[in-house]
């Protein structure tokens, strides 16, 4: 009984570095260019969304204004996005997926003034956070030339957002664009 407990454990402990590397692998895969317009749809609907939701709800002006940038930042993405994906002969989603609204846009339907300014703020800097990651893998690893131009075009505009959220976050007013 011993030998077979021991055999046993020590399969399990040799099949784990396999195992661990294919999750690995798994979570770094690259996306396909349509994979990645569906991503970048859904997730420019749900910040215009989210954005229209802010100027609504939220308690602080800054925080409204945050949310109008992104509407205005997102909508003006999802609509090159539209003219690429067609360029590419791909398909854009044109509406929020059920995962999305349940996860994304769900929880914010009962929530309103600081409440919603915190948990926005929140979801925002996680969200940007992950589409970085994502634009710049398809900035390195896209197929499609334009796919590949538009996602580093698009890197700075979601590093503002990102930088944003945190200063709202940690109750500073972010820096006013440039005129």
């Amino acid at each position: 009984m011993k030998r077979f407990i021991l055999a046993v454990g020590c399969i399990a402990l040799c099949s784990m570095p396999g195992l661990a590397q294919k999750k690995a692998a798994a979570g770094h895969a690259a996306m396909s260019d349509q994979q990645f317009v569906d991503f970048a749809a859904q997730t420019d609907m749900v910040e215009a969304n989210l954005g229209q939701l802010a100027q609504d709800v939220a308690a602080k002006p800054d925080v409204k204004d945050y949310g109008k940038m992104l509407v205005t930042d997102h909508t003006n993405d999802f609509n090159q996005l539209y003219t690429l994906a067609q360029q590419a002969n791909l398909t854009r989603p044109n509406a929020i997926d059920a995962e999305n609204n349940k996860t994304m846009i769900d929880p914010f339907q009962k929530l309103k003034g600081a409440a919603f300014d915190r948990r926005y703020l929140r979801e925002m800097v996680a969200g940007h956070t992950k589409a970085i990651a994502i634009y710049k893998k398809e900035a390195a690893d896209a197929q499609n030339p334009a796919l590949k131009s538009y996602a580093e075009q698009a890197l700075p505009v979601l590093q503002k957002h990102l930088d944003d959220a945190k200063a709202l976050e940690q109750g500073k007013t972010p820096p006013q664009p440039m005129s």
